[in-house]
């Protein structure tokens, strides 16, 4: 697989989704505030501004085929590929044209279990990388956001570069290769403050959908600002706690 020209500055959203999961399994399509949480996901990157296109990449297991035919009902590009090689399915995705015919120049990485991403950030992260021409521009680097609310933005031709030389897990997380290895890619950081990446809001355990359903309770059925997220929970240290003492894995453990 190659690189192949793109008109610069195109940006595609890539959504990984896959009904395995080892502490929630279906987690993508649990209902949340009256839709499935792949549907916020989708509704965020769509109302992003600068994303052209959305593609939700997921696997060729049997148990996905709901998944490949729920995103493809909701009107978004679907690619299948393997399950832990989340890397390979990302190529697929960036040989995927959009309406225009364009492959992206620049591919946002979204999880499908990141239900209240804000479409703000999405955009403040593709305009940085745009105006900067870096190879990777996140949130993450260094982490500011609740678990949960992160955008990452990878060039057409790191994802390529980083296909050649990945192995194990960084071929399981994607753009984990580009920021273990900062003197080799161009990295972008954009910051918000205060931070509040002691904060989580993504759902990966009983304990987080018990959050999920509170917040989405107070917030309502709409992409919330950070902001917003972020000020509910700080008011709130009953709704805090239901989720606070859920680990995070370790990047070694997928």
């Amino acid at each position: 697989m190659s690189p192949v020209a793109t008109q610069p500055g195109s940006v595609a959203a890539v959504i990984q989704a896959r009904m395995g999961s080892t502490r929630l399994p279906g987690k993508v399509l649990r209902p949340l505030h009256g839709r499935p949480v792949l549907d916020w996901v989708i509704r965020a990157a769509r109302q992003a501004e600068g994303v052209e296109h959305v593609i939700v990449a997921t696997t060729t297991e049997a148990d996905d085929d709901v998944v490949a035919a729920h995103a493809a009902s909701a009107g978004v590009s679907v690619v299948r590929g393997s399950v832990d090689d989340v890397l390979s399915r990302f190529l697929l995705a960036a040989d995927v044209p959009d309406a225009d015919g364009r492959v992206p120049d620049g591919i946002v990485r979204l999880t499908a279990d990141c239900p209240l991403l804000d479409p703000a950030l999405i955009a403040t992260v593709a305009a940085a990388w745009r105006a900067s021409g870096v190879d990777y521009a996140s949130t993450i680097t260094p982490r500011c956001l609740p678990r949960g609310l992160d955008v990452e933005l990878i060039s057409r031709r790191s994802l390529f570069e980083i296909d050649q030389v990945a192995q194990g897990v960084d071929r399981t997380h994607v753009t984990s290769f580009v920021y273990r290895n900062p003197s080799r890619f161009s990295i972008l950081g954009v910051t918000v403050h205060p931070a509040a990446d002691d904060l989580r809001v993504t759902l990966d355990t009983v304990e987080d959908a018990r959050l999920l359903d509170a917040l989405t309770e107070r917030l309502g059925d709409r992409p919330p600002a950070w902001t917003d997220v972020v000020a509910v929970l700080r008011g709130d240290a009953g709704m805090r706690s239901l989720n606070a003492n859920v680990r995070q894995k370790a990047l070694a453990e997928g």
